[in-house]
């Protein structure tokens, strides 16, 4: 047997030390460089160090958890032998493997788990018994959390939300020396990688302001209005919170039905506008929609008392009335996503409640949450201490940074969204692919104060938008009062708003509901062209309590909800006018799409 056979690691060996030696040199002044991109803002004071405050919050939560271990002995002793059982059944395993034995793995990574797909992660004995010792661990934390049956759900909620950052910030698979295929790359390039990646590093804190703003994709390869957000059309009109677009006709013939896209202002609007074969907007005016779209001011301290009821008042209403003005139509179809549609529900209720429920005829609402009982993953940020937390540093600057509103989204999936981009970009040395879908999700906007307050504090922290108690301008208001058809788009794999938050959320209207679940998540089950032919989508005539029973007696169909929503929209009036051009009846053409607005970035 070859000493290669007999001690596998011996393949990781450096193909030229001396030019190593000299990379190592480069690594050190990289990193030097990457510590005073860190520090020259701090101590300059033009950032201010926020992590004890939030590692604060982690160990109090998880401090609870352990709390509830620890005060039975028999108990902790339980939790201990746990560990040290899966531990020795490893040890045990890995030892047979050694002397030739075959032995089937303790303990293996999840089906969708991509960390681990290297071929050595089986084959090196070293490395396979590594994985294992980590999953187990991993798995005995998360139980830890789980059989904490005395803690409230909430902090539960939070604490498995805490350890599964640690987890998979301490995965083998995000180290050199414990990932054969990265160890594989530094030695044979002979450390070329850290030199690129730490250079890369540097440059990603210095363009965050002493923050890491991670490269998801290579930005040098869109332009906002080139090869993103390009759907010709006008800005119509503008003011202190948003633009109006309106788009070109395509067809000699459009519904007489205008429709107004009320996006989410957390991210940018053109998530609707990709690209000429991903845009829904494109899209909706190629089936002869006359379609306006509202897109956000990425705002500063001059929004920071912007509410809910000036994004109300000053996006959604000043729309209807630019769009009654340049069509003379007085009543639109409505499109909401995410929490562009809770502002546009909040909006339809209050327009019931002051006598102008005709303004609108039909609202579709696209993975949008009205009621926050189910709200998922996102409500580990939410309770009134991290609120006040976060009003408190809002307060100091008039908005919320969007880096942290990104880093906070990216978090909730980590394993996809966080480090497989850290090992790309500052281990492997390797600039990111260019995506559109990732480039957009990059480009993060800010959030005003009081607007950001008001969302949490009634919707996720009192949900009073459901119980029929929130107020606003001084009016409260029902959603009961909403009695237009709904289109309601739910997506299957949704974390950020769950199916089954949608689907109660359906029941909080006064008209008829037409719930759809689209096949993926938050973003690909919305954005689905019918001609790629992707995922699928579920209909249903009655509309269920429980998400089981509804998918239990629904209808499957292949690719894209598109076309059904065209129907169902159509269905509602199909008469038919000739072609509106953007600047009709005397209303001033501002600039051409995709606007100045959106490509305001951090």
């Amino acid at each position: 047997m070859s000493n290669e056979q007999e001690n596998p690691l011996l393949q990781y060996i450096f193909n030229n030390p001396e030019e190593f030696a000299r990379n190592l040199t480069k690594i050190a002044e990289n990193s030097g460089k990457a510590l005073a991109a860190y520090l020259e803002p701090r101590e300059s004071g033009r950032v201010q160090d926020e992590t004890p405050e939030e590692l604060s919050l982690a160990v109090k939560t998880l401090a609870q958890v352990g709390e509830y271990w620890m005060k039975d002995p028999a108990r902790a002793i339980e939790a201990q032998t746990r560990l040290w059982t899966g531990y020795m059944h490893v040890w045990n395993n890995t030892l047979k493997r050694m002397a030739g034995e075959d032995s089937a793995p303790t303990i293996t990574p999840a089906p969708g788990d991509k960390r681990f797909r290297d071929a050595e992660w089986e084959e090196n004995q070293f490395f396979d018994f590594v994985k294992q010792m980590y999953l187990q661990t991993t798995q005995w934390a998360e139980h830890l959390v789980e059989g904490a049956t005395d803690v409230d759900e909430h902090t539960r909620h939070k604490a498995a939300f805490y350890v599964r950052q640690i987890t998979n910030a301490m995965a083998p698979s995000n180290f050199i020396l414990t990932n054969p295929e990265l160890l594989r790359e530094t030695m044979t390039s002979n450390g070329e990688n850290l030199v690129k990646g730490m250079e890369m590093l540097a440059e990603d804190i210095k363009a965050g302001n002493g923050e890491v703003k991670l490269r998801q994709s290579d930005p040098s390869s869109f332009e906002i209005g080139k090869n993103v957000a390009n759907t010709p059309g006008k800005v119509i009109a503008q003011n202190d919170v948003c633009q109006l677009i309106q788009y070109e006709p395509q067809t000699e013939q459009v519904y007489k039905r205008p429709i107004l896209v009320v996006p989410p202002w957390i991210n940018k609007y053109y998530i609707l506008d990709l690209n000429e074969e991903k845009s829904f907007i494109r899209w909706m005016v190629e089936q002869g929609h006359t379609v306006f779209v509202i897109s956000w001011v990425n705002p500063d301290e001059r929004q920071s008392q912007k509410s809910f009821e000036h994004y109300m008042q000053e996006g959604i209403f000043m729309a209807l009335d630019t769009i009654q003005k340049t069509t003379q139509q007085s009543t639109v179809n409505a499109i909401g996503y995410c929490v562009g549609g809770t502002l546009l529900a909040i909006a339809l209720a209050y327009m019931a409640k002051t006598g102008q429920k005709d303004r609108v005829a039909t609202v579709t609402f696209l993975t949008t949450q009205v009621d926050f009982v189910h709200s998922g993953d996102l409500r580990v940020f939410v309770d009134e201490e991290q609120i006040k937390l976060l009003e408190d540093r809002m307060n100091k600057q008039g908005y919320l940074d969007g880096s942290k509103m990104a880093t906070a989204f990216n978090m909730l999936r980590s394993n996809d969204l966080i480090w497989p981009y850290v090992i790309n970009n500052y281990i492997r040395g390797k600039e990111p692919f260019p995506f559109d879908l990732l480039f957009w999700n990059s480009d993060a906007t800010r959030l005003p104060a009081a607007n950001h307050s008001f969302y949490l504090r009634n919707c996720y922290l009192t949900n009073n938008l459901a119980k029929g108690e929130l107020e606003i301008d001084d009016i409260k208001i029902d959603l009961k009062d909403v009695e237009i058809p709904v289109y309601n788009l739910a997506t299957r794999e949704d974390h950020i708003a769950p199916a089954i938050s949608v689907l109660e959320g359906s029941h909080c209207f006064g008209g008829p509901v037409e719930y759809v679940l689209a096949g993926s998540g938050h973003i690909a089950g919305v954005v689905n062209p019918p001609h790629k032919n992707k995922y699928q989508y579920w209909t249903n005539d009655g509309l269920h309590r429980d998400i089981n029973d509804w998918l239990n007696t629904a209808e499957e169909h292949p690719g894209s909800w598109w076309p059904h929503w065209q129907e169902w929209i159509t269905d509602k009036d199909n008469t038919l006018v000739k072609a509106r051009k953007p600047g009709a009846r005397r209303v001033k053409i501002l600039e051409d799409a995709p606007g100045s607005y959106v490509k305001v970035r951090l």
